[in-house]
């Protein structure tokens, strides 16, 4: 029987090579993200290389909740279940909270914490009645560590760990595995223009091989959180 996975902001990044791997196992793939073109670029691509992988997509703007509910009622008109849910989309603005503009925080409390409690509302309760699902949760080393230009970026990302936490323990009778995934600096679009060497990134094949492998994870196992950094540690 072929398998789902919902992974939000699927075109770059993080969310493709989440997308890579488990197109790589056979798994059918739903995504969103803002611009349309990479989407159909995405599903072209992952078809093509991954032949019995099918790619179903909505451009959606993931902080805008009627675009949100918009994109639940596409995956729902799938008529399909969902077996893994990848909270993935976000976007980094630096800033300090002393200096940001007042509309920071909404703007990534919307991008970051609240477009992830409405897609795990919308799909968390069929997985309950099935009794079967994994929900992984991208938040940041800057969900336990403060830094100074992360402002309401690191407020979010705060936010969204703690959620994670409540979520495994509502859903761990419900046998719903939870899992937060929290990394450090990884080369993708977020980094670009730094002037340092990309060796000095993690890898974002890595963060979706650790993701893939704590999936696999026998069923009376749940690895809780995964924190990995880069070798030399944060940036």
């Amino acid at each position: 029987m072929k398998k789902y996975i919902l992974v939000t902001g699927g075109t770059k990044g993080i969310g493709r090579a989440i997308i890579e791997k488990f197109a790589a196992d056979g798994f059918h793939i739903i995504t969103c993200a803002r611009n349309e073109r990479d989407l159909k670029t995405l599903k072209l691509e992952i078809e093509q290389k991954y032949t019995f992988s099918k790619v179903f997509y909505q451009a959606t703007d993931i902080s805008d909740p009627l675009a949100v509910e918009a994109f639940l009622n596409y995956v729902r008109s799938l008529k399909v279940k969902i077996d893994v849910l990848v909270n993935n989309a976000g976007v980094f603005i630096p800033g300090k909270i002393t200096e940001e503009d007042n509309s920071a925080l909404q703007f990534m409390l919307e991008n970051h914490l609240l477009s992830a409690y409405r897609i795990t509302k919308g799909l968390v309760a069929d997985m309950m009645k099935r009794k079967s699902g994994h929900i992984f949760m991208m938040c940041s080393t800057a969900s336990i560590t403060p830094y100074t230009n992360g402002g309401s970026y690191c407020v979010a990302k705060y936010a969204l760990f703690g959620m994670t936490k409540v979520l495994r323990e509502e859903l761990k009778n419900h046998n719903v595995k939870v899992t937060a995934i929290l990394p450090g600096a990884t080369l993708t679009a977020s980094w670009e223009g730094v002037d340092l060497p990309p060796e000095r990134f993690m890898k974002p094949e890595d963060v979706a091989s650790a993701i893939c492998n704590a999936y696999y994870m026998s069923a009376s196992t749940v690895v809780e959180e995964i924190l990995i950094r880069p070798q030399l540690g944060d940036i």
